[in-house]
């Protein structure tokens, strides 16, 4: 595989969908650092692996010599959001914005080369538009082709109001790529419309139309819907690696491999296949492959030393293996009186409720310090201190301390 095939080898994985491959081909072929660009929400962040999805994406880009730009979308954030999927959300100041910005550097730095990424604000140029200029912007596109967007169109069916300036937006985004002259835009799979539109522009100002990149968003840990806070099925990169770790470590074998190949950089396509086949072989067991992706997870997100720290007490806990010490501590307030077992595993986090753990006490699956436990009336006061498990990988070190 010669330096092109290799090149354009990372830069398909795990995309969904590349317009037009022949293009991005020709673009790589004139040997300079092409501009790649991908927008992001001006609302202060809490990324999680999902986000991630497209930072690996553009990290991926640099790693290959080419130009990152991360760009906030402050104009639009500034006037709020017009979508209708959040109309309480109140306009940002351009405090807010800056230092949302700030915030979404010690996070996405992570990931990304930060000598290697152009930070942008779209307020550059549009703060210098006047309203003629948006009536020209306007002007470049029609209605029928806005209403090939599928939320519009399926809005427009059901006879759901389309406000005017909700228009705009497609079009804001797209001249996005005319003013900072992008040979590459990435996006989720739900951005298309939107990214094909900075093609349509870019052509109408006589720039060569950018290759458009979609990624696939990710599955979270229950496997099924998309990562997301709101459903408590995500790992944010801030997490202690100890969490990045235990959590990474219950997911589905089946989606094991999809998290290899979108969140991965350590383990080439090849080599996950050839992991494939010596599980089918049982050569591997999937957990080892499993505490792999956890172990990179966890060095990326913090360094070598918390990752093996975070493994080490994942071996204690789970296998039984090692020192339970190595565990991070979480002290839990409780009254003098102290709190009987169901109202302390809810506490620690390891139920959702008193009622399921008194189910998990009846299934004999909460261990304290590797003991099954049964009694729910048992009560523990301040001074407590153990490592709380309900089944297999659910587990919290804790110190009960007097409110």
């Amino acid at each position: 595989m010669n330096e092109l095939e290799q090149a354009l080898a990372t830069i398909a994985r795990g995309a969904d969908e590349i317009i037009k491959h022949e293009e991005l081909v020709e673009r790589l072929k004139q040997g300079r650092p092409l501009r790649i660009k991908a927008g992001f929400d001006p609302t202060a962040p809490d990324l999680h692996l999902g986000h991630t999805v497209l930072l690996n994406k553009m990290r991926q880009f640099q790693d290959l010599g080419h130009q990152v730009i991360f760009l906030i979308g402050d104009f639009t954030g500034m006037i709020g959001d017009p979508t209708g999927k959040n109309i309480t959300r109140k306009p940002l100041t351009r405090e807010d914005v800056l230092a949302n910005a700030e915030t979404y550097a010690e996070q996405v730095y992570k990931v990304l080369d930060k000598e290697r990424t152009e930070l942008r604000f779209n307020s550059e140029w549009f703060g210098q538009m006047t309203a003629a200029d948006m009536i020209k912007l306007a002007a470049q596109h029609t209605v029928a082709r806005m209403l090939e967007r599928d939320d519009f169109a399926k809005r427009y069916a059901a006879q759901q109001p389309i406000a005017i300036h909700e228009f705009l937006y497609p079009l804001v985004q797209g001249y996005d790529s005319v003013a900072l002259k992008c040979d590459v835009e990435l996006g989720g799979t739900d951005q298309k419309f939107n990214l094909l539109m900075g093609r349509a522009l870019q052509e109408h100002h006589g720039q060569p139309p950018q290759i458009v990149l979609t990624m696939p968003l990710l599955e979270g840990l229950d496997g099924v819907n998309k990562m997301s806070k709101s459903l408590g099925n995500y790992i944010g990169i801030n997490e202690p690696a100890i969490d990045i770790v235990t959590k990474t470590m219950k997911i589905g074998d089946e989606l094991m491999w999809r998290w290899f190949e979108l969140l991965s950089f350590e383990v080439s396509l090849d080599e996950l296949a050839q992991m494939k086949r010596d599980i089918e072989s049982g050569v591997l067991n999937p957990r080892d492959a499993k505490l792999r992706l956890a172990r990179e997870l966890a060095t990326r997100f913090h360094n070598v030393a918390a990752a093996e720290l975070a493994i080490a007490g994942w071996h204690a806990v789970v296998r039984g293996e090692g020192d339970t010490s190595l565990l991070p501590l979480t002290e839990i307030a409780v009254p003098a009186e102290g709190l009987r077992l169901p109202a302390l595993l809810t506490a620690a986090g390891l139920t959702a409720s008193n009622s399921e753990a008194s189910r998990k006490l009846k299934e004999r699956a909460v261990r304290i310090d590797a003991e099954v436990i049964e009694d729910a009336q048992r009560i523990f006061v301040p001074g407590f201190e153990a490592v709380l498990q309900v089944g297999k990988r659910n587990f919290a070190r804790v110190l009960l301390t007097g409110q």
